[in-house]
């Protein structure tokens, strides 16, 4: 049994930053007590037009443009894509239909993890389905699993400040709920540091844990950091790496019935992640998204997490199968 909502809340307002983490690290000790560390190594395409390219490139350029990360991503040992963009009117569900058929018959091994909640809704939408027709179609066309990166924080009082989402918390939960329903698992996220409360925060990790209590079809959980410009731009002071570190622990705690937390490589970068082993994360996400500041290889990745006394594994996205490496 996961803490309560007022624990969780007494843990944020709480300067025990030490004592928060190791009690998330004995959650994480309890459900994960072989000592592993996992990361994967997945790659990320658009459909969207890249700079430079027609503002509605066809249908083979796109294509095109897919096997080559694809083919890139295998060559470095890859197993799976992330393929998100934006969908416009032009967009149709056949055109997604036939984009995810094409890509899995020419990479039958790839995992195609695809399609946030937000861009499922909106194909809905424009085809005049279902969202269970919508993600039923997708399925049977080759979508193995749906990412949740796109959930920001799960509380309609914060959303409409976010340009990204026009839909509402509950809009993102039924794309999560009708998928685990038709036998998809997908990940969950929490975007945080644009103004919101702790009780926004919880109310959020509370969505979560009814959802999974309900389904089982999470199969991880990463919070995440608002970027320094989209904070800024909100009039509001990046998060810090001690409140990244308390909240992924508290997010340990209060998730106790999703079985992988995973540290944020991507926003915090390796210092933070070999920190956050220790409090509560399990996992180090793909080392292939990261980029910029935060860029790493597999190896420095691999070398942090056996300095933090962890012995590192490559996963596949759903956690099912680990790599000898």
């Amino acid at each position: 049994m996961g803490i309560s909502r007022n624990e969780a809340l007494d843990c944020f307002r709480s300067d025990d930053l030490i004592g928060i983490g190791m009690e998330a690290d004995a959650v994480r000790r309890k459900l994960h007590p072989e000592g592993v560390v996992t990361y994967t190594l997945d790659g990320k395409a658009s459909y969207s037009a890249a700079d430079g390219e027609p503002s509605n490139p066809t249908f083979p350029t796109i294509y095109d443009n897919i096997v080559k990360v694809v083919g890139e991503t295998v060559a470095m040992g890859g197993t799976g894509i992330i393929l998100q963009g934006e969908v416009t009117p032009e967009l149709t569900l056949p055109w997604f239909e036939a984009l995810l058929r094409r890509t899995k018959d020419r990479f039958p091994a790839v995992w195609l993890h695809c399609l946030s909640a937000n861009e499922i809704l909106t194909i809905a939408e424009h085809s005049g389905l279902t969202l269970h027709d919508t993600i039923a179609r997708l399925r049977d066309a080759g979508l193995d699993s749906i990412p949740g990166n796109d959930a920001g924080i799960l509380d309609d009082a914060v959303q409409f400040r976010d340009s990204r989402m026009r839909w509402k918390s509950q809009d993102w939960l039924a794309v999560h709920r009708t998928a685990h329903s038709l036998g998809i698992q997908t990940t969950a996220t929490m975007t945080f540091g644009s103004g919101e409360t702790f009780e926004h925060r919880v109310n959020h990790l509370q969505s979560l844990r009814q959802l999974q209590n309900e389904t089982g079809g999470f199969t991880s959980f990463t919070p995440s950091t608002s970027s320094a410009r989209s904070s800024t731009a909100q009039g509001f002071e990046e998060a810090t790496a001690v409140e990244y570190l308390k909240t992924l622990a508290i997010s340990r705690m209060y998730l106790d019935n999703v079985d992988n937390i995973q540290s944020n490589m991507e926003t915090q970068g390796l210092k933070v992640l070999q920190v956050s082993l220790r409090f509560g994360a399990n996992d180090a996400g793909s080392v292939l998204l990261a980029e910029g500041a935060n860029a790493a290889t597999e190896e420095q990745v691999r070398q942090v997490i056996r300095d933090a006394d962890f012995k590192p594994s490559q996963r596949d996205t759903l956690y099912q199968m680990m790599f000898l490496n």
